[in-house]
């Protein structure tokens, strides 16, 4: 072989190896304390799954670890991202309140109904007021959960059936506004609801529509299925260690780049929308095990004055804790 082949041949297998290590295949862990039939899981994660292995060519694919797999219980999602027990997770962000306080202001009733339109507001109000608390990780998306229904074994359609009645609401920070409806707020994570209610620890809960069916199930311990109450929402979010982030490759940064943000955070929140829509068409063919009931214009009119006072409350609290502009921030939440 001529000097020239031998020099040409020896660039070539500095090009074919630095183009391999360019593309060097990657699987992400993803941990979620969620069942592998959750809509995070069949519609949010099933996509940024097929998206990442589309875009990469298959050499940045993804892993589910369902159900709590690499950690039980639904609170260290957060710190299990920090330390690097799973690449990426699924967390509630109520779960662990003094890292995300000003996240929280968007749990509370406001414009938003539906969880399209709750994260697409929390989204435009993201970089001037609520980025700084994913500082120490790569938020891919934040996703807000419809709490439109109470669910229970007592009638919690009026003031005066919400009075004294232990509720678990979405966050201990709306305490102010569920004291301001006359009930008793009792905190519980979503996987102990049914035992909750199948045992009378509590008498109803805030949630999703979906929840009376699989895989929480709560329509079997259900007397009660109460709407048209103060929609409040549970912030979920979907988030990846910062050095595994900025380990991976300029090409598999660049994907998730596109991927991170509002695009991830709309096919999380049409998931929740969707499993709500889903939920209503089987309950609307089906004999329901419960009472159906809607609260009247007028009571529902009763119970956002009592919100408004709440409000007012919470905004003090937020002042005592260093964080003037609340009602700023929960304003632009509510554009």
């Amino acid at each position: 072989m001529t000097l020239n082949r031998i020099t040409l041949a020896m660039a070539l297998t500095a090009a074919i190896g630095i183009s391999a290590q360019s593309v060097a295949a990657e699987e992400l862990s993803v941990a979620t304390f969620v069942p592998p039939n959750h809509e995070t899981n069949t519609g949010m994660f099933q996509w940024f799954s097929d998206e990442i292995e589309k875009r990469s060519g298959g050499t940045l694919t993804m892993k589910l670890y369902p159900g709590g797999q690499l950690g039980a219980g639904p609170v260290q999602q957060y710190k299990r991202t920090v330390e690097g027990v799973a690449d990426i997770t699924f967390g509630v962000a109520a779960y662990t309140p003094t890292i995300f306080p000003k996240t929280m202001l968007a749990i509370l009733p406001g414009k938003s109904n539906t969880s399209i339109e709750s994260t697409t507001r929390y989204w435009q109000a993201f970089d001037e007021h609520l980025a700084d608390e994913f500082s120490e990780v790569k938020v891919l998306a934040v996703g807000n959960i419809p709490g439109s229904i109470f669910i229970g074994r007592r009638d919690v359609s009026t003031l005066e059936g919400l009075k004294g009645a232990k509720l678990v609401p979405f966050a201990a920070m709306t305490t102010p506004v569920i004291e301001g409806l006359g009930a008793v707020p009792v905190q519980m994570p979503v996987t102990e609801m049914y035992t909750g209610l199948s045992t009378g620890t509590i008498d109803a809960v805030t949630t999703s529509i979906n929840s009376l069916m699989p895989p929480w199930n709560l329509e079997d311990v259900a007397d009660y299925a109460v709407t048209n109450v103060p929609t409040s929402f549970q912030v979920t979010y979907a988030i990846m260690n910062k050095e595994r982030y900025e380990s991976l490759s300029d090409e598999h940064r660049a994907i998730i780049d596109e991927l991170a943000g509002l695009p991830m955070s709309t096919v999380l929140a049409n998931s929740f929308d969707h499993a709500d829509e889903v939920a209503i068409e089987v309950l609307e063919s089906t004999e329901l095990k419960y009472e159906w009931l809607v609260v009247t214009d007028e009571e529902r009119a009763r119970m956002d004055e009592a919100v408004a006072i709440g409000m007012e409350k919470i905004y003090a609290e937020y002042a005592e804790m260093g964080i003037e502009n609340a009602k700023e921030i929960y304003e632009a939440l509510n554009q």
